[in-house]
Formats: structure tokens, C-alpha cells, sequence
């Protein structure tokens, strides 16, 4: 009985995509679900273990980064594609809230048009680390890496 040699780097599979680019494209959505996870894990660790206590943006935030985990890994094992259309609403949505929270943050919206009218105001910096970041700043950027992971997955990913 002969076995088919596995294919080499670069081959084609029957999708017509070469496994190289199935590889890059399995690491951009794990990179992205990689920062997706450790947000959800160090949101968790400042509220649950060191008691910072989330402001109504920051639970929105969560609304959107935590989903997230649980999305990008069903669409890693096996890899799939139309993950973009359940990932991309929920960093974009994010995205969005992490953005009002730190202009907000930041002085340039008034803390008269925040959600936050009762409990922990909005606009108050509980964790800063180097002088300028600040957890409205890490969500901001945490998202927009998962969404420039997407953005790199979705070009390199077969139709």
C-alpha cells in the first residue's frame, strides 16, 4: 500500500490555495484571537484581582472584546473564512466605543454626553502606566490590532 508524500511548502491543495498562504492566514487569525484574549484575561485581572472597577464604556468594551475570544477560535479550528462576518461587526463596534472613551478621557468630548451618569465617571484615569497609558488607550489599540489581523487575513484568505 503507498502513501501519498505529505505536500511540501508551497503546494496547492484542492481549494487552489498553497499551504504556505493557508499558514499566513491561520497565523494573522490567531495573532488576532492571541490579542483578543489576553485584553479579555487583563480586563478580568484589573476588575477581579486588583479592583479596578469598570465604568459603564469600559463594560461596553467588554460586550465587544470578549465575544471575540470564543469567535476567532471557532474560526481557526478548522480555518474558516466567514469568521470575518461574525469578528469584524464586533471589533468595529468596539473600536468605536474604545475611541469616544478615550477622547473622553482625553478632554475632547464633554463628560455631559457620556452613559456614565451614575457609579464610576468615565472621564476618571484609575490605571496609567509610563505617564500615557491608560486602559481606554490599551482597548483602543488592542482593537484596532485585531482589526488590522482581519484586514491582513481577509486579503490573504482565498474567496
Amino acid at each position: 500500500m503507498m502513501t501519498s508524500p505529505s505536500p511540501a511548502l508551497g503546494s496547492r491543495n484542492p481549494d487552489g490555495a498553497s499551504l504556505h498562504e493557508a499558514n499566513a492566514c491561520w497565523a494573522l487569525l490567531f495573532a488576532a484571537w492571541l490579542v483578543a484574549t489576553t485584553a479579555t484575561l487583563g480586563a478580568l485581572f484589573l476588575s477581579e484581582v486588583m479592583g479596578v472597577a469598570p465604568c459603564v464604556l469600559c463594560w461596553y468594551q467588554r460586550v465587544f472584546m470578549f465575544p471575540l475570544v470564543f469567535v476567532l477560535a471557532c474560526g481557526l479550528f478548522p480555518l474558516d473564512r466567514r469568521v470575518l462576518r461574525y469578528a469584524t461587526p464586533l471589533v468595529a463596534a468596539g473600536w468605536l466605543v474604545a475611541l469616544f472613551h478615550l477622547l473622553l478621557t482625553l478632554g475632547y468630548i464633554p463628560e455631559r454626553m457620556t452613559p456614565c451618569t451614575q457609579g464610576i465617571p468615565c472621564s476618571r484615569i484609575d490605571v496609567e502606566w509610563f505617564g500615557f497609558l491608560t486602559l481606554p488607550m490599551l482597548s483602543l489599540l488592542s482593537f484596532s490590532a485585531i482589526g488590522l489581523a482581519l484586514g491582513a487575513f481577509h486579503r490573504k484568505a482565498p474567496p
